[in-house]
Order: C-alpha cells, then structure tokens, then sequence
C-alpha cells in the first residue's frame, strides 16, 4: 500500500452501532440478501476449488440497463495533450550522471520515478535506471524491470533524456557525490544543483519522493513528467497481462467499480482511527503506533480524526455511501486492497449491501497470483490496472494510490472518480446514529447533492490552503500527479 497520510492515534473508542432501521427493506428481505451473499460466496469458493477462473456463471437475466448517471462520463470535452512545444531539443549528449533510490510504496516510487525524469532533463544528466525501495514497511525485494517494462521505458523517452541500465565500467567505482534534492523544487533550484557535476561525475539521490514543485514549472517539464508517467513507465507484461485478464473477467459481468478500500491494520494503527472496532482492537494498533519509530504522532483522538474527515469510511459506510448515491445492490465491485483488518467481520458488513464484492483472489487462480507473492508493489499493481480502467473509481481514503488514479483518470478523459466527502458523510452517519435521520430518499438525496460536484469534472488544482506559509504552504498543494490540468490536458480542440 501507499504510505499513509495523516496521524495516528488512541483516543475515545467506539463501538460500531447497530444499522438504524432502513426504509426500503424489511427484516425480512435482509435476510435473505445476507443468506444470498453466503450461498455467492461459498459459490465463488468451490468455484476456485476446482480451478474454474473468474465470476459465478449467470444463472439469472441481464440486469436492466446501467443508468448513465451513476455510470456516465462524457470526457467533457478534454484530451491528453503531451507534444513538446516547438521549443524542446533534443537531450544534450553529456558525461554527467544520476544514480536514483526510489523510495516509498509503489505509486510513490512511480512518480518519484518521474519527477527523476525531469531533473535529469533540467541538469542534461544521464539517469540510470533507479534502484527501487526494499527496506521500508513493504519489505519487497522486486527490481525495476520487475515492475516495469524496461526496454519501454528507455525506449520511449530517448528523445527526452539519455537512460541507461548501468554506469558505464569505466565509472562502477569512483566517488559519487551524495544529494539529498529539497522537496517541491522549481527549475532555478536545479540550475544550481548542476554545480555538483563540477568536481564528481556522478551524483546519487537517495530518495526521490516529490523533489519538484507542483507549479510553476515550464510547461515542457510538466509535459514530460505526463509522458513519462502516463506513457513510458508501464509495467512488465507479466503484470500488464494478468491485469487484462482481470479486467476482462469482471467485465464480462458489465460495468463495475473499483473500490479503493483503505481499511488495512497499518492504515488504522497510523491515522488513529478506532471508530468500530473493539477496545482490543484499538489497543492493538496503538501498540503497533507506539512501536513504529519513524510515525512521529503518536497520541491522537480517535473521534476528532472521523469528525475532522481524516478517516477512512468503514466497509459498512462504504454500503451505505454506495446505496445512498443510487448504486443498486446488483452492482459488482472489485476490491483494489490490501489485507482488510478485521476479514470478513467487517467485509461482511459492506457485502450485506452489494454481494457481488470481488477480488483478484477470487477473479485469479493461484497459480496466476503465484509468481507475485511476497512482492506487494507487484500486487499493488494489478489493482492500479483494474482502478485506472473501471467504469467508476471510488477510494474510501486519500493516499499515494488514490491520487496517482484520479489523475490518471483524469489524463484519460476525466473518467468518473467519486471522492467522498469524508467530513460531511460522517455528520450524516452520526444523525443516522442518532436516529434523527434514516436510510432513504432524504438521505440519499442528501448525500448525491453533496458529491454532485466530486466525481472528476475538469477543474485546476488546488493551491495551498489559506494561512500556510514559506516552504510549509508547498506540502499542502495539490499534487500535479492528481491533477495534471491544465499542462498536460487540452479542452475544446485546445493544444
């Protein structure tokens, strides 16, 4: 997963209460949505069993057609737009040379990756192929062209910068100068940086995490990082061909959505959040906290993160966020996640509203899934395969994935991504708690007028938020990998 964003935390406990009554089922239909979920599931599992690949077979009509509202994204008119201006030369053939670490998760490492890309083009250095992370919490010992399709990605971006897969003999053993680049850096800062290939040729970067500024780039930079990301960096077709296969299994069931479920035990034991879990629960992750060195925040209230909106949705406010925006319980969804904590104590709680809750454990053999054991950015890919292609994206938290998604998304066509407001749905499940406010049309109504404009419309990016200031006002900008408009993306026919 991603490296998580936000606080950890003790704090008040709270015990999931019960769901209020619902207007639109009786105790008895839920019932048997519950004993149908079992009977799919069991289904699903003696499916696997027998090495049969995929979805149950329909013993049941087509669904009515999809309501084009829910599912529906017109592209708004937009395009990719990555051609280099008529300015862009060629790179410069030069004996300066860039040694990369990429750290952090998958998705950070892949942007990290990038921004690499464009420093290499602004101090005209030859990057070497980056070493990728295997020391922090993921523990994956995966190399580049495991991830990635290498020759791909040399390949395409030749016209842009010199990459090679190793330091020339010739330079295996001389001193390198060691650089730590500052965090959310413009073009000028990299000017100066050019001066350490005065006295070594080559400089290594221990980490590479968002080394360049949002804005304020020159456009052929921004549009480079777009061709990098979006284009050269693909993964190996070892991973690019079962994602395909996932995607066509669940398509063959018709349109789905991919959830982003941050529900996983480092997830919770870092942002603090307890809500619905039991005290020994909470007190496991506190310890996991307290125990992690490198998370500094470690007293945090429980209630103050939900009510703040720094928590992730719970599996059961997933089912109820999902029905209330008009998703009926036939919708299948794919579960783009890591291990949830809790299993299916609390899956279960989501399944109740929409069974056909999928997986790539349930979409793949095990065979198939094999050979990706034990490497998480690896597995992590195939989820951000399935996210990018969904017919609608949904993440229940924000994270390194579920921004790099949405803006992937957004560079394909602005494709539908709906990114719950965590605050404003927490103060409508506290009325529901509290029974001043029931499962419904009111309810609903009130949730889908709240998120009308929070499903992936054309927009700029955010800047810092007011009062920030110096340096500290760059950590809260909207990344330029959520959201590439305008550099990298044209409106109306626009170049």
């Amino acid at each position: 997963m991603a490296n998580p964003r936000g606080g950890g935390g003790g704090g008040a406990r709270h015990h999931l209460p019960l769901r209020p009554r619902r207007l639109l089922r009786s105790p008895i239909s839920r019932c048997a949505v519950l004993l149908a979920a079992s009977a799919a599931l069991l289904l699903v599992l003696s499916l696997r069993q027998v090495h049969r690949v995929g979805l149950p077979p329909r013993d049941h009509p087509p669904a009515q057609e999809p309501n084009e509202q829910l599912w529906g994204s017109d592209g708004y008119g937009s395009h990719a737009c990555v051609t280099p201006t008529s300015r862009y030369m060629a790179p410069k053939g030069s004996e300066r040379y860039m040694t990369v670490r990429s750290n952090g998760g998958l998705n950070q490492m892949r942007t990290g990756i990038c921004d690499m890309v464009a420093v290499a083009r602004l101090v005209n250095a030859t990057l070497v192929i980056p070493q990728l992370d295997k020391r922090s919490f993921w523990q994956d010992t995966s190399t580049f062209k495991d991830i990635f399709n290498e020759p791909r990605f040399i390949k395409a971006l030749e016209g842009d910068v010199s990459i090679v897969n190793d330091l020339p003999q010739s330079l295996q053993s001389v001193p390198r100068a060691r650089k730590h680049f500052t965090s959310w850096s413009g073009a000028s800062y990299y000017e100066e940086v050019k001066q350490l290939w005065k006295d070594h040729k080559v400089v290594h970067i221990p980490k590479s995490d968002s080394r360049l500024a949002n804005n304020g780039l020159p456009i052929d930079i921004q549009r480079l990082r777009c061709r990098c990301l979006y284009q050269a960096l693909r993964f190996s077709d070892p991973i690019e061909n079962l994602g395909k296969k996932l995607l066509e299994r669940l398509r063959s069931r018709g349109k789905f959505i991919a959830l982003h479920l941050r529900y996983e035990k480092d997830m919770l034991a870092f942002t603090g959040c307890t809500y619905g879990l039991s005290e020994s629960e909470a007190d496991e992750l506190r310890i996991m906290r307290e125990k992690t060195s490198h998370w500094k925040l470690k007293d945090i209230n429980s209630t103050e993160q939900r009510s703040g909106g720094n928590c992730p949705l719970t599996p059961e406010e997933v089912g109820i966020f999902l029905r209330a925006m008009g998703y009926p319980e036939s919708t299948w969804i794919y579960l783009a996640a890591g291990e949830i904590y809790g299993g299916d104590k609390y899956i279960s709680k989501l399944r109740s509203y929409f069974p056909n809750l999928v997986s790539k454990e349930v979409l793949a053999t095990k065979e198939e899934l094999g050979k990706f054991n034990d490497h998480a950015s690896q597995v992590a890919a195939l989820d951000y395969i399935v996210s990018v292609e969904s017919d609608v994206f949904i993440p229940s938290h924000s994270g390194n994935m579920a921004r790099a998604v949405e803006g992937h998304r957004r560079f394909l066509g602005h494709r539908k991504t709906v990114t719950p407001d965590r605050r404003g749905l927490v103060e409508l499940f506290d009325l529901l708690q509290k029974g001043e406010l029931m499962e419904g049309p009111k309810f609903s109504s009130l949730v889908t007028e709240m998120h009308k404009n929070r499903q992936g419309a054309p927009r700029k990016r955010y800047g810092s938020l007011p009062g920030s200031k110096g340096r500290a006002r760059l950590r809260t900008e909207e990344s330029f990998y959520e959201n590439p408009f305008p550099e990298c993306i044209c409106l109306n026919g626009k170049h």
